[in-house]
């Protein structure tokens, strides 16, 4: 079991729950969108941005945002947890995990807010 500065105190209940949760709202919105583009034959984008003007899809799709975020992010976690720890024992193991978790923490948070602006127009 691997048991680090970077584990935030979760458990591995919470991130499966997380990853289940957040593939549903994944599936649902894709599933919404692509029913939603089938029934709209000879779509413009006048159409288009009347559906995301709307109060629930913009709340939708920050829902589906931050859910591909959290996902992706446990999913991230793992695969270096697992790998580079695996792979690389000792300090340089510890630096090189948290060196990459920092990163991709960086381009979450740049997506997350990029997207939040996107949806919410700001």
């Amino acid at each position: 079991m691997v048991t680090t500065v970077t584990s935030f105190g979760r458990s591995g209940t919470s991130d499966w729950l997380i990853q289940r949760v957040s593939g549903i709202v994944i599936a649902a919105y894709f599933l919404f969108i692509g029913g939603w583009l089938l029934s709209h034959k000879g779509l413009d984008y006048a159409t288009w941005q009347s559906l995301h003007h709307l109060t629930c899809m913009k709340i939708f799709n920050t829902v589906t945002l931050l859910s591909v975020v959290a996902h992706g992010w446990i999913g991230i976690w793992v695969v270096l947890t697992d790998y580079i720890t695996v792979r690389l024992l000792g300090a340089k193991a510890t630096v090189m995990r948290l060196v990459l978790e920092v990163g991709v923490i960086g381009v979450l948070v740049v997506y997350t807010l990029w997207g939040l602006a996107t949806i919410w127009g700001v």
